[in-house]
């Protein structure tokens, strides 16, 4: 159970991260709706830091702070989306929103009750992500697990995300005629009688 700072940190964060994430629907600015999302992701970031998984609260912050919310708010800023058209035809789905709402808060309060009022469910000893015997980190574990049994599986979706990347980059690489282009070859093919042109100008007239 978390007792004392921890529990002053974990509801502290825990508040924001709700205020934060209602704030990113209610905005009426998209790009504070991207900031208030940068927010949810940092205070995230700092749950999973109070319940010992470093590893993520890492990866959240480099991958999805530092690359998604970063490239949502480069769109919103670049693209000229009217955003108060898209949002005129929200009522009509407004009725189905509320009922998935309800479903999800009637699954989370089950999951609440269930937690304190089953017989071992306070008393229950909580798994640690990493025994406390071993004198090692919660991050040096998972590479250790990720680096050894499962290399290969770990080499070949790095090998499939590579080859989307360049055939990403294949599909939207259009060339353009009448554009002039840097030839790798021919430069360095060049030598002093190509290179050089030498005119005579006569006195008083141009080249």
């Amino acid at each position: 159970m978390i007792t004392g700072f921890a529990a002053v940190f974990f509801y502290l964060f825990a508040v924001i991260m709700i205020v934060a994430a209602i704030m990113v629907i209610a905005a009426r600015n998209p790009v504070h709706s991207v900031l208030f999302l940068i927010l949810v992701f940092f205070n995230a970031s700092g749950l999973f830091l109070l319940g010992g998984a470093e590893f993520l609260a890492m990866i959240l912050l480099m991958v999805y702070v530092g690359a998604v919310a970063v490239l949502f708010l480069f769109v919103v800023m670049m693209l000229d989306v009217d955003f108060a058209e898209l949002k005129r035809g929200m009522g009509r789905y407004a009725p189905i929103g509320g009922l998935v709402g309800l479903i999800v808060l009637a699954e989370l309060i089950f999951v609440f009750m269930s937690v304190h009022f089953s017989p071992a469910g306070p008393d229950a000893a909580v798994t640690q992500p990493v025994p406390a015997a071993l004198p090692r980190s919660n991050t040096q574990a998972l590479g250790d697990i990720l680096y050894t049994d499962y290399v290969f599986y770990f080499e070949l979706a790095g090998f499939i995300l590579l080859t989307a990347m360049i055939g990403a980059i294949v599909l939207a690489l259009h060339h353009r005629s009448g554009v002039k282009r840097q030839s790798v070859g021919e430069q360095v093919k060049r030598n002093p009688q190509t290179a050089i042109e030498v005119k005579k100008v006569e006195s008083g007239k141009g080249i």
